[in-house]
């Protein structure tokens, strides 16, 4: 009568081994570890710079029990693990100072890491740890302030240019063009120039809206118009700004090497930072915290023959030492900044030479225009700075006459030009930011928190267990064994989906024992009833599993639903607990009808003559 089929038996036998292969990395411990990246974006870090780092580490005595090479990106980085956090302490000493000729400049930065050690047969299956949030690893955090009238200003800035170039083109004569904090304003003479710019303005530039004067101007009155940013446009000027910053952020925690950070928006100018694991707190801010400008500058023509170190350098130029054909002089003054570059991409010329195709903006290229008509034949050169300190990307010719759109060719092969192309496009923020909040986990509490969390779900489980068997006997074992089977299964899910667990989190699987639990309690109380109502103990078994099911589905349903509602409502900690809450439901269904009943049917499906189960003392009403 109570008979599972095979094929249910085998989708339990492969729900049991999938979950135990994806919840067992959990349990191996994180190994310390150091990462090396470039600290220079025009820099990589290559697979033949292991035997540097080998050698280096080999002079100072200090032993790996690995070392790899991660190829995240462009840039790539080699990591070492470390048996002991003093070998990891000893070995960042070493590298910092025998990688970098001086480390007060350093070209490759050292970061402490922590990486896990499973093995690589479960890697190849994606049988990966759970990553720890902030709570349980440990790491810093940081509330950041983007200035956001900073990026009004640069808008406005813009603005301020494209209407004075689209003006000149179409031989508008004004009187001069302001800009204050908010607003740029157009002077006439007369008031046909007026309404034919105001016109041509209304018709290119979408965004912008006209401030009406007040009352009509005198006769001896300077006509105007004022200008400034659609309240939509400004908004999502700022959010778009806002948004830039955290791509730019993003980039740069990648060369720390943190597992599963945490940077998004909070409020309308606001950035939350969280970095896991990180130790060094400091070189994570001084990497949050970095600027990367791009310029265009013209070789000074006054240099007579190659430049060299002893080259003095005239008046109003500047001498880069470092990058393509460097050392060369340059004008302070730049042509165009990489604010003007609206897009970069790798592709050929007409001889099938790697080249970069570049596009600027209109304020760009009529400045760009201005320099090559008046510099043909000459050079100039794309400079990065970074951390203060300016380097050479490449120095080309000047060939012809153009503006905004352009081709520079001289790259070694078609990934050198894909690199340009790539710094080109980004490393600048798009705003200043500011830290307003930093807060530090140490370590020591995430560890100290981990064994909380792991204590609560442990003995809140062998809580359950002791009561389920006293309560309901071999039933009971059943109801523990389902248990055991939903949290390795939990386990597992979140595991494969690469969640990140914070204290919620675990908050949240301690629940879902609970909730599991209850519906093991419905279906034993359910065959006793039917126990109590005269049926055989197969048919109270079929019964009770058949009748408690609607009552176990509502019920969770109606939590899922909640679930739900946190998860698309909520942020951070709540989330966090919904997803975990959410997927708990899903795997309690399956353990404590399906595995439950499974294991029953296996117990006493088989036995035809069944003249009682062991579910505990079944109480009969008084007649």
């Amino acid at each position: 009568m109570n008979r599972y089929p095979l094929w249910k038996y085998i989708v339990i036998l492969i729900a049991l081994a999938l979950g135990a292969l994806y919840t067992a990395p959990n349990f191996y411990p994180d190994s310390p570890a150091l990462q090396i990246s470039s600290a220079k974006a025009t820099i990589k870090v290559e697979k033949a710079m292991i035997e540097q780092v080998e050698r280096v580490l080999k002079e100072a005595n200090t032993s790996t029990t690995g070392v790899s090479f991660d190829h995240n990106g462009v840039q790539g980085s080699i990591r070492v693990r470390f048996s002991n956090t003093d070998l990891q302490f000893k070995a960042k000493t070493a590298l910092e100072n025998g990688l970098n000729a001086d480390p007060s400049k350093p070209i490759y930065t050292v970061s402490f890491n922590q990486l896990p050690n499973t093995p690589a047969w479960m890697q190849t299956v994606r049988a990966l740890p759970m990553y720890l949030g902030l709570d349980l690893r440990g790491g810093a955090h940081f509330l950041l302030k983007v200035d956001t009238s900073a990026v009004l200003n640069k808008h406005l800035s813009s603005l301020q240019s494209n209407v004075r170039s689209t003006l000149k083109d179409k031989e508008i004569r004004h009187a001069g063009i302001s800009r204050d904090a908010e607003s740029v304003t157009v002077k006439f003479r007369d008031a046909e120039m007026l309404k034919k710019a105001k016109e041509l303005i209304g018709r290119q530039m979408n965004d912008v809206a006209f401030a009406e004067p007040a009352a009509a101007p005198a006769v001896d009155q300077e006509l105007s118009i004022k200008m400034t940013i659609k309240p939509d446009a400004l908004k999502t000027l700022l959010n778009d700004g806002v948004k830039q910053n955290i791509s730019v952020l993003s980039k740069r925690v990648n060369e720390l090497g943190i597992a599963e950070p945490i940077i998004q928006q909070q409020g309308a100018d606001r950035i939350v930072v969280q970095l896991p694991g990180v130790l060094d707190v400091a070189e994570a801010k001084k990497t949050i915290g970095r600027t990367a400008t791009l310029q265009v500058r013209l070789v000074d023509q006054s240099i007579v023959g190659k430049t060299q170190l002893d080259t003095p350098v005239p008046f109003g130029s500047e001498m880069f030492t470092v990058g393509q054909s460097a050392p060369e002089i340059l004008y302070k003054e730049p042509i165009v900044t990489g604010d003007s570059i609206t897009s970069a991409s790798a592709g050929f010329d007409e001889n099938q030479n790697p080249a970069v195709n570049i596009e600027l903006n209109s304020d760009g290229g009529r400045k760009m225009g201005e320099a090559t008509r008046a510099n043909l034949g000459k050079r100039m050169a794309f400079v990065l700075f970074e951390r203060g300190e300016g380097e050479l990307l490449q120095v080309a010719t000047i060939q012809g006459l153009f503006s905004n759109k352009f081709r520079t060719t001289g790259m070694r092969d078609t990934q050198a030009a894909n690199e340009l192309s790539l710094l080109l496009r980004a490393g600048a923020l798009a705003a200043p930011m500011e830290i307003i909040e930093e807060r530090t986990i140490g370590a020591q509490l995430g560890a100290e928190n981990i064994n909380k969390g792991m204590h609560s779900v442990m003995y809140g489980f062998a809580a359950i267990a002791v009561f389920m068997i006293v309560y309901y006997m071999i039933f009971g074992f059943f109801s523990v064994f389902a248990l055991a089977v939903n949290l390795l299964l939990l386990v597992g899910v979140l595991s494969l989906m690469q969640a990140t667990l914070t204290l919620p989190g675990m908050a949240a699987i301690a629940l879902a024992l609970g909730m599991a639990i209850d519906a093991n309690v419905l279906i034993n109380e359910r065959i006793r009833e039917e126990l109590r109502a005269g049926n055989t103990p197969q048919h109270a078994i079929l019964q009770g599993f058949d009748r408690a099911w609607a009552t176990i589905l509502d019920s969770n349903v109606t939590t899922f639903i909640v679930g739900l509602a946190l998860l698309v409502f909520g942020s951070g900690p709540v989330k966090a607990f919904a997803i975990v809450h959410c997927l708990g439901i899903l795997t309690s269904i399956f353990s404590a009808v399906f595995v439950s009943r499974g294991v029953v049917n296996l117990w006493y499906g088989r036995k035809k003559k069944l003249s009682a189960i062991s579910i505990g003392q079944i109480w009969k009403p008084a007649d």
